[in-house]
């Protein structure tokens, strides 16, 4: 317990050949981590092997080959010791030889779903700057990464899904016409799609709610799930009958065309009514920090859930007012955030209410020092 809050924290984090970083062994006590050090010098690879104690690809959403460290590592490994309200397990992930990457918690092999019940994690990198401006596929990502800290189980049921319209595509592209492939396929992917759709709409309303009630410096985003092309099935029965009618036209496409798949997330800046896509780069910014925060919010309010946060090159472009405010939020919450910045003058609001790092660049390999205070 810290501070009455429970907390979810990397206690004790091993880096093998893993990017810049050949040998890091490094323990924590699960105050915030602020990372500093020129650009290059391996910082935003340490936040990278934290997010691989998540399911999936992890903040670059690299493949397992791209991760191993340059030249002669046939592969890389990361453990660590995570403490999780007064529980302590231990967690490894590898790759060898670029092949998928392997879990193992508490001694047994895991899937990367297990992970997902153990480790609630969110993140914030600079390629999320243009989230609001690109396409609805980063924002369903976001969508999905958020919703997922809420119910865990929702990776597996996205994972379900993904399978189930892969294959329903490959049918379509085949020119296939068999009614009853079809058709145990798009029972999946209804009973998936629905529960994915539900799963979206329930983080968003508790993402507004945290909004709602939260004493912040960050603006409020009003928040809706809408598709890109018709509207959502709200029942699983509808979603089937949607598929079903829908094969024609998705025959001639060689694509499905109706499910949560085609959903996207529409943001407006609440106190000016001005939509995000249209809101300056600062503001957009903002209104992602605002969101990260909610969800972190909302798992304390609702559940007690604590939560990990990896914020990336954040403090740089926040003023000072809004960095000791995002310090602030992020100590109330008891939140361990992992942060990175150039130098340590962007984390002297911490002061000592977190630990530091400062990653230099030493023979081509990262270098890691465990800085006392700033």
């Amino acid at each position: 317990m810290k501070g009455g809050v429970l907390v979810l924290a990397l206690t004790r984090l091993t880096i093998s050949h893993f990017r810049s970083h050949q040998l890091a062994r490094l323990n924590f006590d699960g105050r915030p981590v602020a990372i500093f050090g020129p650009n290059g010098a391996g910082k935003t690879n340490i936040l990278e092997a934290v997010s691989m104690f998540s399911p999936g690809r992890g903040i670059r959403r690299a493949s397992a080959a791209d991760m191993t460290r340059r030249p002669g590592a046939p592969g890389w490994k990361l453990s660590a010791e995570l403490r999780s309200q007064e529980q302590s397990h231990e967690i490894e992930t590898w790759s060898e030889e670029g092949a998928s990457r392997l879990v193992r918690i508490d001694g047994k092999p895991a899937s990367q779903v297990a992970l997902g019940r153990l480790v609630r994690m969110v993140w914030l990198v600079p390629a999320m700057d243009r989230l609001w401006t690109e396409g609805p596929d980063g924002r369903r990502r976001f969508l999905d990464r958020m919703t997922m800290s809420f119910d865990p189980s929702h990776a597996e049921t996205v994972l379900v899904y993904e399978k189930a319209m892969r294959e329903r595509n490959r049918l379509l592209r085949e020119q296939m016409r068999d009614t009853h492939w079809y058709g145990a396929l798009e029972a999946q992917m209804a009973s998936a799609g629905h529960r994915i759709h539900s799963a979206r709409q329930a983080a968003l309303a508790s993402l507004q709610a945290a909004q709602a009630d939260a004493e912040t410096a960050f603006p409020a985003a009003e928040l809706e799930l809408v598709q890109t092309e018709g509207a959502m099935p709200e029942h699983e029965a509808d979603l089937r009958e949607a598929l079903a009618e829908s094969r024609f036209r998705d025959l001639a496409a060689g694509r499905t065309l109706v499910g949560p798949h085609r959903s996207d997330l529409f943001g407006v800046y609440a106190a000016k009514g001005v939509p995000a896509s249209d809101c300056s780069t600062g503001e957009q910014k903002a209104l992602l920090v605002s969101l990260i925060l909610s969800n972190a919010r909302a798992l304390a309010q609702t559940s007690g859930a604590p939560l990990i946060l990896l914020l990336d090159e954040v403090a740089a472009h926040l003023d000072a007012g809004r960095r000791a405010s995002l310090y602030e939020e992020i100590c109330a919450l008891g939140a361990q955030a992992w942060m990175t910045g150039t130098g340590p003058e962007l984390f002297a609001e911490l002061g000592s209410r977190a630990q530091y790092l400062n990653i230099t660049e030493v023979a081509g390999a990262s270098n890691v020092e465990v800085v006392p205070s700033i």
